[in-house]
């Protein structure tokens, strides 16, 4: 059976450092977060070993990850020498959000709501962390993000929605995702906090709102 890889990365440089976005292919890459769900294991890999990454791609059935179509996927392309990143089966979690919302959502926003927990800190801080030598700092970091977002793809397969909250609201609102097409053995038990999360099956007394369905019909572009 392929694995199932969700990826995060972390660059050497910011936008400002390199003339703006339309550069990202000269940020360099500090270090790639990875969780496994075939082995259930985390790799920290940086960019002298960009090959195991391509490696660990080629054998993958799906990439999951946030903004990845639109950031590390432009970033890690130059490194990679035999796969097409726009041929890559993926499941890009901020896309599937824009797609219905019509406006992109930060990693914090859904995963505060959802998952009842925060980011360890910012991308600038990742950059002075590379910068400073503190290689472990980054590495920590980096796989804080990737197990938030794998923590939240396990919750959306399960419950098929994330929640959110608007900037500056308090009320908790939700979107559908539609995962459940991704066919393969999920046994990993994920770890949330229950008393921020609304099982379909309860009685949810949080105020909600929920974008429909027929918002949906576009969710599937891509980037590229």
């Amino acid at each position: 059976m392929k694995d199932y890889l969700v990826i995060d990365l972390e660059t050497q440089n910011s936008f400002d450092d390199v003339g703006g976005r339309a550069y990202p292919h000269l940020l360099k890459i500090s270090v790639a977060g990875v969780y496994s769900y075939k082995k259930d294991k985390f790799f920290m890999i940086e960019e002298k070993d960009m090959g195991e990454l391509e490696k660990m791609i080629k054998d993958s059935a799906l990439v999951i990850g946030f903004n990845t179509k639109y950031f590390d996927y432009a970033v890690l392309q130059p490194y990679l020498k035999e796969v097409d990143l726009k041929k890559v089966p993926s499941c890009d979690i901020m896309e599937d959000a824009a797609n219905v919302l019509g406006h992109r959502l930060s990693l914090n926003a859904i995963a505060t709501t959802t998952l009842g927990v925060k980011k360890s800190g910012h991308g600038l801080d990742a950059i002075k962390y590379f910068r400073e030598g503190r290689m472990n700092e980054l590495k920590s970091y980096c796989q804080d993000d990737v197990r938030i977002t794998r923590d939240l793809f396990d919750y959306g397969r399960k419950y098929e929605k994330l929640f959110y909250n608007e900037k500056g609201s308090d009320e908790k609102l939700s979107f559908p995702v539609y995962w459940e097409d991704y066919d393969y053995d999920f046994n990993r038990k994920t770890i949330i906090n229950e008393n921020n999360l609304s099982d379909k099956s309860s009685n949810e007394p949080e105020k909600e709102t929920i974008i429909s369905q027929e918002d949906t019909q576009n969710r599937n572009y891509s980037l590229f």
